[in-house]
């Protein structure tokens, strides 16, 4: 009978019913250890079995004697009295006692939980605008436009100038806008946080504009500090341009966040940066907001100097000429300097591979280098001398006008 059972209950694993019949009958038997795996099968699919529980216990329980002396008969009208105790019933309070803390579940299903705020990094700047190689005229406008004001409240309440707005960095990729918004947050004292498009943008209705009001609730909770929207354009596009509501709605709570409707912005300074500043919101440039603008152009002979010397300070060079090489990279952003010496190194590298012979890195590979790198601000020229000729009624690109017409 149990091994029929047995090829029943393997034929058909998920009857319960079927597999207690079977740990009974192997109980009975005195095969209480294999009648545990299939009552532990049954309470992992029904804790709350009762006869289940029974089986476990009696299970677990001492086997029966196998000789043990047959039983005494009776008369028909004589009560029989039980020869045997039941067995004791399995305690599980006492069980689970012993095991100590519950163990939690393997796994868990948290889409009902809050995952809290985003985790963004407010961090020290570490760096000061000495620390900028060149762009004197660059400084100059930062120094007398934003740095000197916040630096003297006493003339700034003399002449009554006030610290809100912020300042728009625009120029060609690759200048090195990025490394002067750390820089003006260092000549600050404070911390600054850097905002890309992955900071705000989110698949969810309404999840972006939760993300700006995040970023300036952490930049307020950390003034003094300077709140740096990186590639502006693609996060404070022009509204008319765009098609989705969601891009729109972003804008609009990125300009209640810029006025501090509902909050106080004392303390943060907002900086931008963008490429493209004909395709930033014009309600995002206006008074009170992002009202001052900063061209931020192509380093001159000395920056690309001092940033050659710079990248190869921890190179093996020998003999290079910075000057030489500073008048040679005219039109070179910062990334463009950045590529050459890279390449130069790279020259080197393989050079030294394919003799045995480590070598320094000399201007002959520098030279090599220069032969096949170009200026990569081309195209963003183009779009800009396209600019400063037809859209600039304003006047609010006279500054590029004004480069670009030396630049003939």
């Amino acid at each position: 009978m149990i091994e029929s059972l047995a090829a029943a209950v393997r034929a058909a694993p998920d009857d319960l019913t079927l597999r207690l019949h079977l740990a009974g009958l192997l109980v009975d038997a005195g095969r209480g250890p294999d009648a545990i795996a299939h009552v532990a099968t049954v309470l992992a699919a029904d804790p709350e079995s009762a006869q289940a529980r029974e089986l476990m216990g009696r299970a677990m329980g001492p086997a029966p004697v196998a000789d043990s002396p047959a039983p005494e008969t009776h008369a028909p009208d004589e009560a029989a009295a039980p020869t045997t105790a039941e067995p004791a019933t399995f305690d599980w309070h006492a069980a689970e006692s012993d095991l100590g803390e519950p163990v939690g579940p393997m796994f868990v299903d948290g889409s009902t939980e809050d995952p809290g705020p985003a985790p963004y990094d407010v961090e020290a700047a570490g760096i000061r605008l000495a620390d900028v190689g060149g762009l004197t005229e660059v400084k100059k406008r930062l120094e007398a436009s934003f740095l000197a004001p916040l630096r003297n409240p006493e003339l700034r309440a003399l002449y009554g100038k006030s610290l809100r707005g912020g300042l728009l960095l625009y120029g060609p990729p690759g200048c090195g806008k990025t490394f002067l918004a750390k820089a003006v947050a260092g000549e600050l004292g404070a911390s600054f946080l850097h905002v890309s498009l992955a900071d705000v943008l989110d698949m969810y209705i309404g999840q972006s504009e939760r993300n700006v009001k995040e970023l300036f609730e952490v930049a307020r909770s950390s003034a003094p500090c300077v709140l740096f929207l990186d590639e502006l354009d693609a996060i404070g596009g022009k509204r008319s341009l765009n098609r989705s509501s969601g891009a729109r709605t972003t804008v609009n709570q990125l300009l209640t966040e810029l006025d501090g409707v509902g909050s106080d912005n004392e303390g943060v300074f907002v900086l931008a940066a963008t490429n493209h500043p004909w395709d930033v919101d014009p309600a995002l440039r206006r008074p009170g907001r992002l009202d001052r603008t900063l061209l931020v152009l192509p380093p001159d002979r000395e920056a690309r100097e001092a940033i050659l010397r710079t990248h190869l300070r921890d190179r093996p060079v020998e003999r290079i000429d910075t000057r030489r090489l500073a008048k040679a990279t005219d039109g070179f952003s910062g990334a463009d300097l950045a590529h050459l010496c890279e390449s130069a190194s790279e020259n080197a590298l393989m050079e030294s591979v394919g003799s045995g012979q480590v070598r320094m890195i000399g201007m002959a590979d520098f030279d090599q280098a220069l032969a096949e790198i170009r200026p990569s601000i081309g195209p963003w020229m183009e779009t800009a001398r396209n600019v400063a000729l037809y859209a600039n009624a304003s006047g609010e690109y006279d500054d590029l006008a004004k480069w670009l017409r030396k630049k003939r």
